[in-house]
């Protein structure tokens, strides 16, 4: 089996993991649901609404704090519906699941041996304080 056919097989994998099912089914259940896509349309129709307001050169201050407050309202509701709160666990662990993998495959092409990687492993972005990319 060649690299990319071996990459194919860990993409059939992640979507066989639970994780990866949990996170398909809170988000095709947000698409289906008309009260949250509604609040999702309505705060970006307010957000593109801000967009044209701060390009304006003789733009309106009261109106744009309006704006803002009207966007961070409607933002809480969005990201407080239950559907959206289901959504964002099983996207993050999702997001675990991915940065382990990718963490892997990275300190791989560093020369790392894989059976030694610590997949829970984060990298800070300070490369000086790092041992395993050097």
């Amino acid at each position: 089996m060649d690299i990319i056919e071996m990459t194919r097989e860990l993409g059939r994998a992640i979507q066989a993991d639970d994780r990866y099912i949990a996170y398909s089914l809170a988000k095709q259940a947000n698409d289906e649901d008309e009260q949250l896509q509604n609040l999702i349309s309505a705060f970006n129709l307010k957000r593109m609404e801000l967009q044209m307001e701060v390009s304006k050169p003789d733009k309106d201050n009261d109106k744009v704090q309006m704006l803002n407050e009207v966007i961070k309202s409607s933002y809480r509701r969005i990201m407080e519906h239950p559907k959206m709160m289901v959504y964002q666990s099983t996207k993050d662990a999702m997001d675990a699941l991915m940065n382990q993998i990718n963490t892997i495959l990275t300190m791989c092409m560093n020369g790392l041996d894989p059976d030694e990687i610590d997949a829970d492993a984060a990298c800070g972005g300070d490369c000086s304080s790092c041992a395993g990319c050097h």
